[in-house]
């Protein structure tokens, strides 16, 4: 179980051993996709080094050689201490000095980042600087690094059916030279609900551009690219191991016009309903859907993580959490949208219904937690 403030997060396409498995449901078609380690070489040129900004201007429309894209990406490796297991992704170089943004889901339930740069190959330690679960983005700070080469996202770039698109990313968690995903754009604005099988927490996202390119696990928070070299969007969610109501096969992208808003907002500290800047809020408890376990409607408590705030409370497993500073709380999603609005340190009015049915309320003090 992935753990958060509320419990789990939406599912994405990380690698993660130890994991619940996700349902990912949309509609949509696809055609058969290829997958090749050789680079597709398009007419070039310089890429850019980047600066202290996000990308260098007009850098999102140069054109380049899916080498020279590579060369502003990184390998993610999330750590999840509290489970004892580790996520791999990917993620762009958006500055020189190591700002990257990649997926939400890659860096949910971090305790520590590390980052490979594939254009020096040096290792990083990363901080996560801020996220927004609801567009599945997240950016993180590479520590101590200068002189990355940079990508910038191509928003101002028409994007059509029928484009010929390669998503490039950490295939498999395997790192090294990123793996190329080819194929072409099927469908446009799309939504999808990403769901988590073992806590019932989920995310709808939309707006996404569907591609038939085999994208994999470990392809999160990679560049989709045109046959310009242009990035048209970020690697997000994929049919591969996961379970789908149509096509078996289909990738989707969040657009780089989202993801360079959500990007900016993050950067410039500007916290709203859907971004979170800074560490996360923790309570400790894994939750699962409330009927799954009782006749109580909120987020049930499953697992209570020792020595944490829930803990000291007195949560136990079979709880059912009904209220924060006393705004409902329906389900897992509630919770986890509620909390997210808080830091470490502060502190809220919990409300749960105990496992012989006598409502409870309390005030407690949220810890320092996993990150996303």
């Amino acid at each position: 179980m992935r753990w958060n403030a509320a419990g789990m997060a939406a599912c994405g396409i990380a690698v993660s051993l130890g994991v619940a498995g996700c349902t990912l449901g949309a509609s949509s078609t696809a055609t058969s996709p290829t997958r090749s380690s050789s680079p597709w070489t398009v007419p070039s040129t310089s890429p850019s080094s980047g600066s202290g900004s996000l990308g260098a201007a007009g850098s999102g429309t140069t054109t380049r050689t899916l080498a020279q894209v590579a060369a502003g990406s990184v390998d993610l490796v999330s750590e999840q201490g509290l489970q004892g297991t580790e996520a791999a992704g990917t993620g762009i170089v958006l500055t020189s000095d190591g700002m990257v943004l990649t997926n939400n889901h890659v860096i949910n339930g971090a305790t520590s980042l590390t980052a490979v740069d594939i254009g020096n190959g040096h290792s990083y330690g990363a901080s996560v600087i801020g996220y927004d679960r609801s567009h599945d983005l997240a950016l993180v700070q590479l520590h101590g690094a200068s002189g990355l080469q940079t990508l910038s996202l191509a928003s101002g770039t028409q994007v059509s059916v029928g484009d010929a698109v390669t998503a490039l990313g950490n295939a498999g968690g395997r790192g090294g030279q990123p793996s190329q995903a080819a194929g072409s754009v099927t469908a446009l604005d799309q939504r999808i609900t990403a769901t988590d099988e073992g806590s019932g927490s989920s995310e709808q996202l939309s707006g996404l551009i569907q591609v038939d390119a085999q994208i994999e696990a470990g392809d999160s928070g990679g560049p989709l690219v045109n046959a310009q070299g242009q990035v048209i969007g970020i690697d997000t969610a994929a049919s591969v191991g996961y379970q789908f109501q149509s096509a078996p096969t289909e990738g989707f992208a969040i657009p780089a016009t989202q993801a360079e808003s959500t990007a900016e907002a993050i950067a410039a500290g500007h916290a709203s309903s859907t971004v979170h800047i800074g560490a996360t809020a923790w309570l400790g408890v894994g939750v699962g859907t409330a009927n799954q376990y009782s006749s109580t409607n909120g987020a049930a408590v499953v697992q209570v993580v020792p020595n944490s705030p829930a803990d000291r409370l007195g949560l136990l497993a079979g709880d059912v959490i009904t209220s924060v500073d006393g705004a409902s709380v329906p389900d897992p999603n509630t919770l986890t949208a509620l909390l997210g609005q808080h830091h470490p340190g502060d502190t809220v009015t919990l409300g749960w219904t105990d496992s012989g049915g006598q409502a409870q309320s309390a005030r407690v003090v949220l810890g320092n937690g996993p990150a996303g």
